[in-house]
């Protein structure tokens, strides 16, 4: 038996609250939230090289 066969009933089951987990909607959410979260963390370690590297050239 295919796996879809099993996941989609059960995945149909938590969206219509019948059974507990996340609803497709919600791990949509916590997908879209992981990879911007990822990027913001990229964001943050290039803004700290470049102030690192500013702050050598000013001295």
């Amino acid at each position: 038996m295919p796996l879809v066969s099993v996941v989609m009933p059960v995945q149909a089951e938590v969206d219509d609250g019948e059974r507990n987990g996340l609803t497709r909607s919600e791990r949509e959410e916590l997908a879209a939230l992981r990879r911007e979260n990822r990027r913001l963390r990229e964001d943050v370690d290039i803004l700290k090289r470049a102030t690192a590297f500013f702050a050598t050239e000013t001295r």
